[in-house]
């Protein structure tokens, strides 16, 4: 599929692009794909965790596409690595397989995103615009692909208020908490307070955890 180009606002600027992949062809082939790209430019491509450094610190993109294997290596590591050197760098992990482990480890290690790498093009490009630092996203296939993997006995099912279930619905959606606040017209300190609400419903340990376990419940959908 033919991604579809757009034009940068006169606000917007171009968002420098990292691609860190252990196979030199995909690497190759992304970068390619963002030549035309008015708003989108790979600056530089890198194969192992000694380049993704020594590139990041040299080109300082603005975004790193990272997979989660880089060899031998662990990706998760180096997004960790990276992020703790270059504070404000959104880092989006491509994934071939996603589990609870590995979204946790993500999102800990400093990660914005987590996406599958057979994703289509134009969905992993809007990924790339929408990526913001600080915030923790995972690609809504990949969700469901988790809720369905499940097999451990079904825990009962809590009892959210009106309001926990739009917050809980509208971080499914990926939204950070500064922006479901917005959707909902209430101040972000209200609403983290229903997001400790949530986790403590919900067993979970993190936002990402409590999504996916009311994933799993069916008290939202995505």
């Amino acid at each position: 599929m033919i991604a579809e180009q757009r034009r940068p606002s006169s606000a917007e600027r171009i968002l420098k692009i990292l691609v860190v992949d252990d196979h030199r062809t995909f690497a190759d082939l992304f970068a390619l794909a963002l030549t035309g790209m008015p708003d989108l430019e790979c600056v530089g491509t890198a194969h192992n965790s000694a380049e993704a450094l020594s590139k990041a610190e040299q080109l300082e993109p603005d975004v790193v596409v990272m997979d989660v294997r880089l060899g031998t290596e662990d990706g998760i590591e180096v997004t960790e690595r990276l992020a703790d050197a270059h504070p404000g760098i959104r880092i989006v992990v491509l994934t071939a397989h996603a589990d609870r482990a590995l979204m946790n480890r993500a999102a800990k290690a400093g990660a914005c995103c987590l996406l599958p790498k057979d994703g289509s093009l134009p969905d992993m490009l809007s990924a790339l615009r929408a990526a913001r630092p600080g915030g923790f996203t995972v690609d809504p296939a990949l969700l469901r692909t988790l809720v369905a993997e499940q097999t451990e006995q079904r825990a009962p099912v809590p009892t959210l208020t009106a309001r926990e279930a739009q917050v809980i619905q509208l971080l499914a959606r990926g939204n950070d908490v500064q922006t479901v606040a917005k959707e909902l017209g209430i101040s972000v300190h209200t609403c983290r307070g229903y997001v400790k609400s949530l986790l403590s419903k919900l067993d979970a340990h993190s936002q990402l955890e409590a999504v996916t376990l009311a994933l799993r419940l069916g008290l939202v959908d995505v």
